[in-house]
């Protein structure tokens, strides 16, 4: 593990014990080591949970989990990581680190995530799709009110996140076909942030492909 990193060290996690995203993994990786280097920051890379310790997590200002899957912590880790995050520490989340159908872990998919992941797009299971922007924070001051984006793979969850998160991004349901995958809500929510205690998370379902790493509109996304 690093010994001395700088202050805005980011943390990126990619451990998998479920579906293992082998092509997205590298790409998803590539353009976060960009973000770091174009802002100057530390980046260290991990799949080992042993790094969620209060002594390492003190080092880093944000961890991402780039589509990690599957049990990922022992009950220890996983207290150091919500204690890390409710003293101010910062959450980002791509992808299939909201995408399993059961977590054992309460905490965080009622919390940290918000809502339970209940089904992709299928038949055909990539597609193109509009996104909106809800102009709800900066994040996505850059993306088009109507925002297209192409042949991905689309979440549906149990509930919309809208009331206990603020929704930065949703999907109009009409212009992909659902194909009865938990996908129609009525209200889509498909990237939101919110706080836990002083830290701050963000939620970004979309990420399957590794071209959609390659938009850039994604990728200023990740970015800010």
């Amino acid at each position: 593990f690093p010994v001395e990193l700088a202050d805005n060290a980011v943390l990126v996690f990619d451990k998998t014990n479920g579906f293992v995203h082998t092509d997205t993994l590298p790409v998803a990786r590539a353009l976060l080591d960009d973000i770091a280097a174009r802002n100057g920051w530390d980046i260290y890379h991990t799949s080992n949970g042993a790094v969620m310790n209060d002594e390492m997590l003190s080092k880093f200002k944000l961890v991402v989990w780039n589509n990690t899957s599957g049990t990922t912590l022992s009950d220890e880790q996983g207290a150091a990581f919500r204690k890390y995050l409710e003293n101010g520490g910062g959450f980002v989340g791509l992808h299939a680190a909201g995408g399993d159908f059961y977590y054992s872990w309460d905490w965080y998919v009622n919390e940290l995530i918000g809502a339970q992941f209940i089904g992709h797009t299928m038949s055909p299971q990539f597609q193109d799709a509009v996104v909106i922007n809800e102009h709800a924070a900066d994040l996505t001051d850059h993306i088009p009110d109507r925002w297209l984006v192409p042949n991905e793979e689309w979440y549906g969850f149990d509930k919309s996140v809208r009331g206990r998160s603020t929704v930065v991004l949703s999907m109009d349901e009409d212009s992909y076909d659902p194909n009865d995958a938990g996908m129609e809500n009525g209200d889509h929510p498909i990237a939101w942030t919110h706080k836990i205690g002083e830290g701050r998370v963000v939620y970004s379902a979309i990420g399957h492909q590794p071209d959609t790493y390659l938009i850039p509109e994604y990728r200023t996304f990740v970015e800010k």
